[in-house]
């Protein structure tokens, strides 16, 4: 079974090493990994998929909200979610095989960011299956890929969706007026009527 689980995590040195090693502890792979900024400052963002048992998948949560520096976790690959991957793929290109190229790009709605006399780059952002079908049409002709680069899946719930940060963050947005409720009710108690 694989589980997509998204955490957030303090953006400080170690935390990467950290994730991997209670990973490689746990005797579990992990398929893809993505790290990046998150919409809070201070906090990375980091989807990792891994297979493993659905018993496995909640220890692996577990094991995640302890360690240091990790302050939210949500496994998401049973709920309704969007998946994205990037893919970069370098292919071998010269006036005769072009325009065949520059069709097939067409159809799978990819684009060509980089274009030399000798190759041309291809950018495409989509589901793994989409990416895994360019590029098994592209294997087609021996030698035409020349370099692979993938991100690894990108992954959000689909929808409104209150995680812990979120809730923290509404109530450290919200804590300065209840304070401030609080001190006027405090200073109307103590004045004489």
């Amino acid at each position: 079974m694989l589980h997509t689980f998204v955490a957030y995590v303090e953006d400080k040195p170690g935390v990467l090493t950290r994730v991997a090693s209670l990973f490689r502890r746990l005797n579990i792979n992990i398929i893809s990994l993505t790290v990046g900024r998150s919409e809070r400052a201070g906090l990375s963002r980091m989807t990792i998929v891994a297979e493993a048992s659905a018993e496995a998948g909640d220890r692996i949560r577990a094991s995640l909200y302890k360690l240091e520096n990790v302050v939210d976790v949500d496994d998401i690959a049973q709920a309704p979610s969007v998946t994205r991957e990037l893919a970069l793929i370098k292919v071998a290109a010269n006036p005769q095989n072009r325009a065949q190229i520059f069709d097939l790009v067409e159809v799978f709605r990819a684009r060509i960011v980089d274009l030399t006399s000798e190759s041309l780059m291809i950018e495409m952002t989509g589901v793994e299956s989409k990416i895994e079908g360019l590029i098994e049409v592209l294997r087609e002709d021996e030698g035409r890929i020349l370099e692979i680069c993938r991100s690894g899946k990108l992954t959000m719930r689909r929808g409104h969706h209150l995680s812990s940060v979120l809730k923290a963050m509404r109530a450290a947005a919200e804590e300065p007026v209840e304070e401030a409720v609080e001190a006027l009710e405090d200073n109307a108690a103590v004045e004489p009527e």
